[in-house]
């Protein structure tokens, strides 16, 4: 039982520690630490289109077919593989988000206009 409770302590102090939410003077100033800024991933799951909608949305010309965006992107990281395209909500409108292997292993994110199949940013 005692080693249940201090496995119990244990992990509640690492999880409060690695989550960050105690700094180490803490207890003393009865502050807590600063929540370091976090900049808003663009790929969030409720942001982008199901595959039912993405092809209501080709069928209906609203978009260009994923395979424009696809070698859109492929102009910008040339021999790369795409591992994976989807069509998201953005706040010029929709997009195309692909994320590319390349070939030394680094992966690269693309971001094409659903509209006109350019290019609109990449990191």
């Amino acid at each position: 039982m005692r080693q249940a409770l201090a496995l119990l302590i244990v992990v509640s102090t690492a999880a409060v520690l690695a989550a960050g939410a105690v700094g180490p003077l803490a207890e003393e100033t009865g502050a807590l630490a600063p929540v370091p800024a976090q900049r808003e991933p663009l790929n969030r799951g409720d942001d982008c289109l199901s595959p039912a909608d993405l092809r209501e949305a080709v069928a209906e010309k609203r978009v260009v077919a994923p395979i424009a965006a696809i070698r859109a992107a492929r102009q910008i990281v040339p021999r790369a593989e795409i591992q994976r395209a989807s069509l998201c909500r953005h706040e010029a409108g929709l997009v195309y988000l692909l994320t590319a292997l390349r070939r030394d292993g680094q992966f690269m994110h693309v971001m094409v206009d659903a509209q006109s199949g350019q290019v609109s940013g990449q990191w």
